[in-house]
């Protein structure tokens, strides 16, 4: 059975999101990336509260380094910790929404730029690969893939030259805006979305770093105008909506 774009399926097997196929490390940091990677690809919603124990469940582990990844995702912005051990995305509001998009069209485009001279050719063949396989997911309606996708290859880009300051701050960034642009692909689908990856792509080959950080700021753009128009539209989903769905 096909699943519907708007319900995200259950966390087990998901990868980290800078390497999906790693599965080495400390436990705790394994949780810790699959966490991330859930809040990225939105499979945590905005409104829905969830438990400890329940995340535990959903990834095969105790609960002990969920709680872990838990306290450390809160720290970056992406998890709310409530009463009773349950804990949901922050709720997405006017003011908190203009932050994250100036944050990321002022950080994103200057590591972009700052990694352009250090792309090789094996890292350039890499985002072409990531481009068409977002290419498929836009043509699939998979907004799952697509976003992992997206994910993959900014930060592709960004770790040519993996600034110590910059990358943490996007990171903590993506934690914050990922489940809501899930909200919006559930809404509105992929089919109408503009491959800014291409133009970027094309500055890279040309060693254009104006256009390249042109191409990264549009795309952030054009995502984070859909979460204005569709989420912030319909009103704030977070900490107010998770106590109306308790009660």
């Amino acid at each position: 059975m096909k699943r519907g774009i708007d319900q995200p399926p259950p966390l087990g097997g998901v990868g980290p999101p800078d390497d999906e196929t790693a599965v080495d490390g400390p436990l705790h940091d394994r949780v810790y990336r699959q966490l991330r990677h859930a809040l990225v690809t939105g499979r945590i919603v905005p409104g829905r509260a969830v438990t400890l124990r329940g995340l535990a469940q959903q990834l095969g582990v105790s609960p002990m380094p969920v709680r872990e990844a838990i306290r450390r995702v809160s720290a970056e912005g992406g998890l709310v910790v409530g009463a009773n051990r349950r804990v949901w995305v922050p709720a997405m509001d006017g003011e908190r929404y203009d932050e994250l998009i100036r944050a990321r069209t002022l950080l994103e485009p200057e590591a972009a730029v700052r990694a352009l001279p250090h792309i090789d050719r094996e890292r350039l063949d890499r985002l072409r690969d990531i481009d068409d396989s977002i290419d498929v997911a836009l043509e699939r309606g998979d907004v799952e893939a697509y976003m992992a996708g997206n994910h993959r290859f900014h930060f592709e880009i960004y770790a040519a030259n993996p600034s110590r300051v910059l990358v943490p701050l996007i990171e903590s960034l993506w934690l914050q805006f990922g489940p809501f642009m899930r909200s919006v692909y559930g809404r509105l689908g992929t089919a109408a979305l503009v491959d800014h990856h291409v133009v970027a792509l094309d500055a890279i080959i040309a060693r254009d770093a104006e256009a390249l950080a042109a191409a990264i700021r549009a795309d952030i753009l054009e995502g984070m105008e859909l979460i204005a128009s569709t989420v912030l539209a319909a009103g704030p989903v977070g900490d107010e909506e998770v106590d109306r769905r308790r009660a």
